[in-house]
């Protein structure tokens, strides 16, 4: 008798290397520019196609420690996550774990390099772990992964955009 789960079926063990992407856009900013606009958390509405109302909490900042909030939605459902920095360096990575640093459910992180006169920016999503807030099923889940990197894709695309548009804002 196999032990394999059925796609369909609840989830009980997963691989959460699976469960990973990263996508990548050339952007016509230098990095600590780009680097800029990413960690001021309160712009990514201009760009995400999920994310609005996302601010720092008062006082805090794109340091590592601080926490922030974002409303968001997908498939007709909206909630609010908060969400912690975990690394901070300007011109470098901006990377932020929803749920926090020590209970954290999805890892976010922005890399930034050098290229000719602009910037090569990545954006990754990893998950840490299950929890009940996530998809029940590997194909639920799967389906988000893939809806998160279709997100994370338009994000780059728009920012790109906007960068071109709005030069050195």
């Amino acid at each position: 008798m196999s032990t394999a789960v059925e796609p369909h079926n609840r989830i009980e063990t997963v691989a959460l290397a699976d469960f990973t992407f990263t996508r990548r856009a050339w952007v016509d900013a230098t990095p600590a520019e780009v680097y800029r606009l990413v960690s001021d958390v309160s712009s990514i509405s201009r760009w995400s196609p999920n994310a609005s109302e996302v601010a720092f909490d008062e006082g805090a900042g794109p340091v590592a420690g601080a926490w922030f909030s974002g409303h968001n939605r997908r498939d007709g459902k909206e909630w609010i996550t908060r969400s912690q920095v975990v690394r901070a360096e300007p011109g470098s990575a901006f990377v932020f774990v929803v749920g926090g640093a020590e209970n954290g459910i999805v890892e976010w992180s922005w890399t930034f390099q050098a290229r000719g006169r602009g910037s090569v920016v990545e954006q990754s999503w990893r998950l840490l772990r299950l929890d009940p807030v996530l998809p029940s099923t590997r194909a639920e889940l799967t389906a988000l992964r893939d809806y998160m990197a279709d997100s994370a894709e338009a994000t780059l695309t728009s920012l790109a955009e906007w960068v071109t548009s709005n030069p050195r804002q």
